[in-house]
């Protein structure tokens, strides 16, 4: 079994959760050595938690807020570039193109799922010879590699960083042609 992406977010905590998380730190600051009957104190918490101000409620409800926003742009993770090369479709992909229509034609009710598994039984269906149409004309529109070489030559790709990157780099190259724009008109 494979072990879970350390990285992956744990999920959002709700303002309850926030107020478990400091209860059972303060629980800990206080008695240390006292393990802890996690049903019991759930229950206890719970009580505690309905007797709550609204003004006390509110700092755990902005907690869970910003928690929420953590959530939301960790679990996004990076963006695409918009300008980035796209990758050329497989053989397998362009056959589909052109048989999706057929068969969504011949049987108009059929799903997505089920064009998608006909699809699949004809390809694997076919011999070799039949596939070779299809998988030389993938190969002709796999310039993908030299374009993402040259996309990451020119600077504008960073693949852990992103347009990010590019945008950082934009402001520096800007801040450094200000700099010698100032020292030209002192030196004049």
């Amino acid at each position: 079994m494979a072990k879970a992406d350390p990285k992956k977010p744990k999920g959002k905590m709700s303002a309850y959760a926030f107020f478990v998380r400091m209860c059972r730190e303060e629980h800990k600051k206080k008695n240390p050595e006292v393990p802890v009957n996690f049903a019991e104190f759930s229950k206890k918490r719970s009580e505690r938690w309905k007797t709550v101000s609204g003004k006390e409620k509110s700092k755990f409800d902005e907690m869970a807020k910003v928690d929420k926003v953590d959530y939301v742009s960790a679990k996004g993770g990076k963006k695409k570039d918009p300008n980035a090369p796209k990758r050329p479709p497989s053989g397998f992909f362009l056959f589909c193109s052109e048989f999706y229509p057929k068969i969504k034609s011949t049987n108009p009710g059929i799903s997505i799922g089920d064009v998608a598994k006909k699809l699949g039984e004809m390809w694997n269906n076919l011999n070799d010879s039949e596939k070779q149409p299809y998988i030389t004309k993938a190969a002709k529109l796999k310039k993908y590699e030299k374009d993402v070489a040259d996309y990451k030559s020119k600077g504008k790709f960073d693949g852990a960083k992103g347009s990010a990157k590019v945008a950082q780099k934009k402001v520096e190259e800007e801040d450094e042609e200000e700099e010698e724009k100032e020292e030209e008109e002192e030196g004049e």
